[in-house]
């Protein structure tokens, strides 16, 4: 069966389950995911995260020092992290504290770095 859309023709072998996935699919949040999975496709972002699980809640400057960058850079990886919803933020004065959210990013995440260290031992 060939499928015409109004941006392209494709062809459906099986169109049953096509449409099964396709309902299936459509109340998912995938844009949400994928901004979070950005935001830590970036190895500084990563290290911020698992600098967050050893050290529950640290300011940017601290941060800035822990990842030996500027503390601008820093600031704009953890505002990326905070957009995706991976960390939250608390001020005091002009300093700005940033702790992990509760989310299964982080655990995915952390996951991952303990595997990869088990691999590379």
């Amino acid at each position: 069966m060939i499928v015409d859309t109004n941006r392209f023709e494709f062809t459906c072998l099986h169109k049953d389950k096509v449409d099964r996935v396709r309902e299936r699919m459509k109340d998912q949040n995938t844009m949400d995911v994928a901004k979070m999975l950005k935001a830590v496709a970036d190895a500084t972002r990563v290290h911020i995260v698992c600098a967050l699980t050893i050290e529950e809640e640290l300011c940017v400057c601290d941060m800035a020092n822990i990842i030996s960058c500027s503390v601008a850079s820093t600031s704009h990886h953890l505002r990326t992290l905070k957009k995706a919803g991976i960390t939250t933020t608390r001020k005091e004065g002009k300093t700005v504290y940033y702790t992990l959210e509760d989310n299964i990013m982080v655990e995915l995440v952390m996951k991952m770095v303990f595997e990869q260290n088990k691999v590379s031992v």
